[in-house]
């Protein structure tokens, strides 16, 4: 099948004064479309910088990601944006919703940034919003849904423009028990239908519906589970 997501020989390393962090140590890692893939590990592992440079937030020391099999770096910052707007979809734990904004309107953000006509953009996040439930919510702002209800709007931003791959973080982090394995199945429900999930998650639940675990430790990837 087709590689969605992959990268090969990352390394990032911080200088902190004379010192130097090796926070990620030679990963290589592919993923091919329709996975959902689970990142663990213990804090300060470097799981969660993995993450920052799959999704382009933060840029390797070494080594190549290659999404949709184009490069990510070694591109100007442009051509970045460009490739992380089309390709790609990220959920936080923490929502970044825009408070001044409603539901629909957040949605229809990454739209709008690609030059999609505003109604096009309208209809399209409408949609995205009754896949993950929230069809009777189009017009509530943030301030107006419960945590789980702001998660799944995320999730909608996320979706909204067909990426190859969705980047998670955390995605139920902030959420209580019962609605985070909502959210959990709104995710896998995604997956079946063909989307690819890189989730990092330290719930041993939320992992254990994935296709596939990596285990990170020390910037290295420890073990790879199926």
């Amino acid at each position: 099948m087709a590689v969605a997501l992959s990268c090969q020989g990352l390394w990032k390393i911080y200088e902190m004064g004379d010192e130097k962090v090796q926070a990620v140590r030679g990963i290589d890692l592919e993923i091919t479309k329709g996975e959902m893939v689970a990142i663990m590990g213990p804090s300060g592992c470097g799981k969660t910088t993995l993450l920052n440079i799959l999704s382009g937030i933060d840029e390797p020391s070494a080594g190549q990601v290659m999404v949709a099999g184009k490069p990510l770096f070694g591109i100007s910052d442009d051509e970045r944006t460009d490739l992380r707007g089309k390709e790609m979809g990220f959920i936080f734990q923490k929502f970044h919703l825009l408070d001044v904004m409603n539901a629909v309107e957040n949605v229809e953000i990454p739209l709008l940034l690609m030059g999609t006509e505003p109604s096009d953009a309208r209809t399209s996040a409408s949609s995205a919003l009754e896949k993950v439930g929230l069809a009777d919510r189009l017009t509530h702002r943030p301030a107006e849904l419960s945590g789980g209800q702001q998660q799944r709007v995320s999730i909608a931003r996320a979706i909204v423009h067909n990426p190859s791959v969705i980047l998670c973080d955390e995605p139920t982090g902030n959420l209580d028990s019962e609605t985070s394995q909502q959210v959990m199945e709104l995710l896998v429900d995604l997956n079946r239908s063909g989307s690819t999930l890189v989730i990092v998650t330290h719930d041993n639940e939320i992992a254990s519906q994935c296709s596939r675990i990596v285990r990170i430790n020390d910037g290295r990837i420890l073990v790879e589970e199926e």
